[in-house]
Parts: C-alpha cells; sequence; structure tokens
C-alpha cells in the first residue's frame, strides 16, 4: 500500500445531537467515533476539511489509517461515513481499531483492467457490466490490499467473472464465500449488443 493517510483529531466531551450541531456549525469539525479492540468506545471530531480531503481519494477506504488523537497515534481503518443528503458535507464518520495480530473486515474496490482489450466488446461487439463496485474481505492489517483486479482480455459475449474467479492477494480471502457457493455473485459481466451482433463482429 502506497498511500499513507495520517489525520488530526481531538478526543471530545460533550456529546448528543445538539453538541455535534454546535462542532459542525462553529468549529467546522466533524464528530466521529472510535470502536473495537479491549478499549471503550472514544468520541473524537476531525477538522472537516481535513477528513474532506482524504475522502476524496478512493484509497482512503481500503487503507490503514493513522488517527492522532491529542498527540496520540491510534490505528484504524473506517467503517462508515455519513454524508450530507444535499451538500458537499460530512456529517459522521466510524473507526474501527486495528491490531497487527486480529484480522479485519474490510470492503475494497474492485478494479477492471485491459477493458479496452476486452474480446467480447472487440470481437463479439458486447458491452461490460460491473455489477459489484467493492467486494468485502477478511484478513491481516499488513495484508491489506488497495483494491481487487480482474482482467477483462478475454472474458467472452455472455461470460462472466464471479467472486470465486478473482485472484486474491495471499492472506486475503472473500467474505461472501465464506457463505457458501450460493453467495459466489458474479462481479462483472460482457453483455451481447441489443439487437445481436453487428455485421462486423460476425464477420
Amino acid at each position: 500500500m502506497s498511500n499513507a493517510f495520517e489525520l488530526n483529531a481531538s478526543a471530545r466531551n460533550d456529546l448528543g445531537k445538539g453538541a455535534s450541531r454546535r462542532l459542525r456549525r462553529l468549529a467546522d469539525l466533524i464528530p466521529a467515533i472510535i470502536y473495537g479492540g479491549a478499549s471503550a468506545p472514544e468520541s473524537i471530531s476531525i477538522p472537516h476539511k481535513d477528513i474532506l480531503k482524504a475522502t476524496s481519494n478512493e484509497a482512503f477506504f481500503s487503507h490503514i489509517i493513522t488517527l492522532v488523537i491529542d498527540g496520540k497515534p491510534q490505528q484504524v481503518v473506517i467503517k462508515a461515513l455519513q454524508r450530507h443528503p444535499a451538500k458537499p458535507r460530512i456529517m459522521h464518520a466510524d473507526f474501527q481499531r486495528v491490531d497487527s495480530t486480529h484480522t479485519i473486515t474490510v470492503k475494497v474496490p474492485v478494479h477492471l483492467i485491459n477493458e479496452d482489450k476486452c474480446k467480447g466488446v472487440k470481437i463479439g461487439g458486447g458491452s461490460i457490466l460491473k455489477t459489484m463496485s467493492e467486494l468485502e474481505i477478511i484478513c491481516l492489517p499488513q495484508d491489506l490490499p488497495e483494491y481487487l483486479e480482474i482482467d477483462m482480455t478475454d472474458i467472452g459475449v455472455g461470460e462472466s467473472v464471479h467472486i470465486s474467479q478473482i485472484k486474491f492477494p495471499k492472506g486475503v480471502s472473500s467474505v461472501d464465500l465464506a457463505h457458501g457457493h450460493d453467495s459466489d455473485h458474479s462481479v462483472v459481466a460482457v453483455q451481447a449488443a441489443r439487437g445481436g451482433a453487428t455485421e462486423g463482429a460476425e464477420a
């Protein structure tokens, strides 16, 4: 993982909806909570501009994050983010503590590569339909991948790639597959063009 994310935060004792509104309105901070591990849940506040900038990077959601709370660092992953329904504002964040000796469950993005070389598109005249943009995985913190890749080169019209066909990095496994064969969902497929193949494709 090439990116490093660090956010400064402060502990907060003034809790409740009214306190959260004051944080956002008067100090441009957002309320957040850290939970997990042997410690009790901890309420914190984070500068809105800092977390807004961090969340603009897709990698933020699949990386270990360092939260520096009143000068003391903690390793966490983000578990939930509440956004304003109409404005480009973050309202609340949930973080989970991580321990190098314990596995974590995280959603990571799925990236398609070689879409321009896809057999089903170039030869068959089909189109790529991505049905899952992220997958939930389980791994140790040090094995957390930034994303998972699917090579589209040899995928033909009418074919799909299921979770079980993805090459997971060493130490990483799928949460869905742990639930059995019925959870081996399709992640991406190549659909036939409407009206059938074109003359060029048939030729």
